[in-house]
């Protein structure tokens, strides 16, 4: 995802979904005054990515939540977003 046009920075995590048990959901950062829309990153990754791996769903965000040491707090990120596929 990182390497789309536009994309600064994402994290890749699985939210609970009534058919698949599991799903792959994206969160993306966009550059600073790059047009990035979720259904051209999804496109754009649609013939990189197997299915099973590409998301099903996205988010653009102005920045992803961290800890002190730098990294991405993917736990917030399904607590926030758990209820996306209900």
């Amino acid at each position: 995802l990182d390497e789309v046009p536009g994309v600064l920075e994402s994290a890749v995590i699985g939210l609970p979904h009534p058919d698949f048990g599991e799903a792959v959901f994206a969160v993306i950062v966009a550059q600073k005054g790059a047009e990035v829309t979720v259904e051209g990153v999804l496109a754009a990754v649609s013939d990189r990515l197997a299915r099973f791996k590409q998301p099903k769903a996205a988010v653009i965000v102005a920045d992803l939540p961290r800890n002190t040491m730098g990294k991405v707090q993917k736990n917030l990120l399904r607590e926030t977003y758990s209820a996306w596929f209900s």
